[in-house]
């Protein structure tokens, strides 16, 4: 999936990219990297512990520095040397300062917890309010208060939670008015992130995409291949496109909705998610086809559509089921 390099850190530090940029400008600048080093995003990524995002978005920095010249392999070479240099990147000098390394280690334990928070949280919303406990949210994945501080504040960028003026956190509720704002959201700002993400979209990929959609549609249906069908459409295709502010409002509007996945089992509706499937399949058939305008308007139809089902499915919510009950939330009554 196409993303750009992180726009913020925590806690007022740099985003990755611009840290990974200058550790390795300096490197460079310094001659502490060998003549023909090959620095490739992978080998990037994995020396400073980031995903391949920043790193490439680093590289592309230097290249454009000219400290980095592009070659006929993949990645860049370091200086004028003809003759590539595959190393790892320690064994090639890179060093390392130890509050960076601090640094580094801190951003891998937020990277570690924060999906799976959000996911605690968003299934938690239309079952009412409630706040969050910081300490025991540290206690819970033993990481330190900084590190649960710095997650909370990212999920309050999402909109996900809020910070109260008595500098408590909360979460919720998502009522039904909320509910359906989101989807108007989505049925305005997807489409046209759709648009934006067809020069990025592989012909192969989404013929694989319909491919798993008619396989689903012929055989038993579990809350994990649902979660993944969505996924392949809301996610991994519309949010391809280029504009990082489109993607994080579509993103706000999509978190709240999680819930509405995990009561799959409990729910289940056989003719909603034939209906869902085939629209669906439906618009990556249009987009097999090349028929952008009737994708655009499918997705628009198919959210519009969902409304319904998806307010019905939220008034048979009865209370918080004990598998969702995570220490660190505390129900408001």
């Amino acid at each position: 999936m196409t993303a750009s390099p992180e726009p913020h850190g925590a806690g007022g530090s740099p985003p990755l990219y611009e840290t990974i940029y200058r550790v390795l400008r300096q490197h460079v600048a310094d001659g502490q990297f060998p003549d023909g080093l090959i620095l490739g995003e992978a080998a990037v990524a994995r020396a400073f512990r980031s995903s391949r995002i920043p790193a490439g978005a680093a590289l592309r920095r230097l290249q454009e520095d000219g400290l980095l010249r592009s070659f006929e392999g993949r990645g860049f070479l370091v200086g004028d040397g003809k003759a590539p240099v595959r190393l790892d990147l320690a064994a090639a000098g890179l060093r390392l300062p130890d509050s960076l390394r601090k640094d580094l280690a801190i951003r891998n334990q937020r990277k570690r917890i924060y999906s799976r928070i959000e996911h605690q949280i968003a299934s938690c919303l239309p079952y009412g309010r409630f706040q969050l406990n910081e300490s025991v949210l540290a206690a819970t994945y033993g990481v330190s208060r900084t590190v649960a501080h710095e997650v909370l504040a990212r999920l309050e960028r999402t909109g996900l939670v809020t910070h109260g003026l008595n500098q408590r956190w909360y979460a919720g509720p998502l009522t039904r008015e909320s509910m359906f704002e989101h989807f108007e959201m989505r049925w305005l700002l997807e489409p046209i992130a759709l648009s934006q993400s067809m020069g990025a979209l592989a012909l192969k990929d989404l013929v694989a995409k319909r491919d798993r959609l008619r396989k689903a549609r012929k055989i038993r249906l579990t809350a994990g291949i649902v979660k993944g069908l969505e996924q392949d459409l809301h996610v991994d295709t519309i949010l391809q496109c280029h504009n990082q502010q489109l993607r994080d409002a579509i993103r706000r509007s999509q978190l709240p909705l999680i819930a509405t996945h995990d009561t799959f089992k409990r729910y289940r509706d056989a003719k909603e998610m034939e209906t869902l499937l085939a629209e669906h399949e439906a618009i990556f058939q249009h987009l097999i086809d090349g028929q952008l305008s009737e994708a655009m308007a499918a997705l628009e139809g198919h959210l519009r559509r969902s409304v319904a089902p998806s307010l019905e499915l939220m008034g048979r919510f009865e209370s918080l089921p004990a598998a969702r009950r995570v220490p660190f939330l505390i129900r408001i009554e």
